[in-house]
C-alpha cells in the first residue's frame, strides 16, 4: 500500500480507520472520499495524526467521473470501501436509498477501479486491492443452539440493508472473478467505540443516560450480538490488507457474545462509576421496553478463526475495557456530540423512529 482511498471515511468506522492508517502506517497517502450525508462529518476527521498525509475530497461515490480523477491524480493503488447507508430501522423506512449506495455506489467503485488498475493500467494491477467492508448480516440470523457463522456461509440477507450489502458483495467477487480484480472482503460483528452516530444502540444509550432519556429496549432485549470495538477492526483491515491472501474472504469479531439488554446494563454500571456525580445514578433506572422491529433478527455470532490462524489477529478490547473507553470519549467529546445534535436529519430521525416509539436499535 502507498495511496489509500477510504470511501466513508467521514463515518464512524472511516474515520477510525483513517486515523489508525495515519498513526501506524507512517509512508502512506490517504485519500478519504466522503460525500457527507448524515452520518458523516469533518468533525470525525479533527486533529488527525499526521494530516499531512492526508486529502479530503467531499464526493459521493456515484460520480464515477469523479472517482476516475481520484484514481489518476492520486495513483490510487488500494481501496477501503466502507460508504455505504447501515441502519437497518432506516433501511425499513426507506430501502431505495440503501439500493442507490450500496449497490450502484459499489457497482460505480468497482467500475472506477478496474478502469485505473486493468484498463489504462494507471497502477500495476499486481500492486493493487481493492477491500469491501461487509457485515454479518448478510447470513442472516441464528438460533441459540447455531455454530457462529463461517466464511463460506450461503448468504440469507432478512432485511433491505443486508440484502443490499449482500448484493455489493456479490458484485466485488464477480469483478474479481470475471475481470480480475484483485479484492478481499471482510464481514465483520457489530462495531462500537468512539464518533459512532447516535443512532445505534451503544452510542444512543450513552447520551441518553447522560441526559437522563428512557433507554429503550426493544423487545425483550435478548437478541444476541457479537460486539467489535472499532480499534480492533481497524487493526483486522490492516492485516487483511498486508497479510491476507487476494480473492479471500475474513470474519471478523469481538468474541463478545452479549444480549442487548445486558449491554444496556453495562453501560449504566460504568457510567454509575464514571459519572457518578449524576442525579440519575442508578442509571439502569432509565431503561424502558419499547415495541420491538419488525423483521429483528434474534442472534448473530462469527467463527473468526481463519483470520486468527491465517493472519495471527485477535481482538484486544474485551466487552466490559471497550465500553469504558467508549463511554470515557463521549463523556470528554461534549463539542463533537453538540455538533451531531445540530444535524437537522439527527432530531428529524429521534423523532421519526425513536420517540414516536419509544427507543430504537
Amino acid at each position: 500500500m502507498q495511496n489509500v482511498m477510504v470511501t466513508g471515511g467521514a463515518g464512524f468506522i472511516g474515520s477510525n480507520f483513517v486515523r489508525h492508517l495515519l498513526a501506524t502506517q507512517l509512508e502512506l497517502q490517504v485519500v478519504t472520499v466522503d460525500a457527507l450525508t448524515y452520518a458523516g462529518c469533518m468533525e470525525n476527521l479533527e486533529n488527525l495524526p499526521d494530516p499531512e498525509r492526508h486529502t479530503f475530497i467531499r464526493g459521493s461515490i456515484l460520480n464515477q467521473p469523479l472517482l476516475e480523477r481520484i484514481f489518476r491524480e492520486h495513483q490510487i493503488d488500494t481501496v477501503v470501501h466502507f460508504a455505504a447507508e447501515t441502519h437497518v430501522d432506516r433501511s425499513i423506512f426507506e430501502p431505495r436509498v440503501f439500493l442507490d449506495t450500496n449497490i450502484i455506489g459499489t457497482y460505480t467503485l468497482l467500475e472506477a477501479a478496474r478502469k485505473a488498475w486493468i484498463d489504462e493500467a494507471w497502477v500495476p494491477v499486481e500492486n493493487c486491492r481493492f477491500h469491501q467492508i461487509s457485515t454479518d448480516e448478510v447470513f442472516g440470523t441464528l438460533e441459540p443452539s447455531d455454530p457462529p457463522f463461517f466464511e463460506a456461509q450461503a448468504y440469507a440477507p432478512r432485511s433491505p440493508y443486508a440484502a443490499s450489502k449482500a448484493s455489493a458483495d456479490h458484485f466485488v467477487r464477480a469483478f474479481g472473478h470475471t475481470f480480475g480484480l484483485p479484492f478481499s472482503l471482510s464481514n465483520s460483528s457489530n462495531n462500537y467505540g468512539p464518533r459512532q452516530y447516535p443512532e445505534k444502540l451503544i452510542p444512543l444509550v450513552i447520551l441518553n443516560a447522560i441526559e437522563g432519556k428512557t433507554l429503550p429496549i426493544y423487545g425483550d432485549g435478548l437478541q444476541i450480538r457479537d460486539w467489535l470495538y472499532v480499534e480492533d477492526h481497524c487493526r483486522a483491515i490492516v492485516d487483511i490488507l498486508q497479510r491476507g491472501t487476494v480473492g479471500s474472504t475474513y470474519n471478523i469479531g469481538g468474541r463478545n457474545q452479549s444480549t442487548n439488554l445486558d449491554v444496556v446494563h453495562q453501560i449504566c454500571t460504568v457510567l454509575d462509576t464514571l459519572h457518578s456525580g449524576s442525579s440519575f445514578v442508578p442509571h439502569s433506572d432509565l431503561i424502558e421496553f419499547v415495541p420491538d422491529r419488525r423483521g429483528h433478527d434474534r442472534r448473530y455470532a462469527m467463527d473468526t478463526s481463519m483470520i486468527e490462524i491465517e493472519l495471527g489477529w485477535k481482538p484486544i478490547e474485551t466487552l466490559e475495557t471497550g465500553l469504558r473507553k467508549t463511554i470515557h470519549w463521549f463523556l470528554s467529546h461534549a463539542d463533537w456530540i453538540a455538533a451531531i445534535k445540530m444535524k437537522p436529519d439527527y432530531r428529524e430521525w429521534m423523532t421519526k423512529n425513536y420517540l414516536q416509539r419509544g427507543g430504537g436499535e
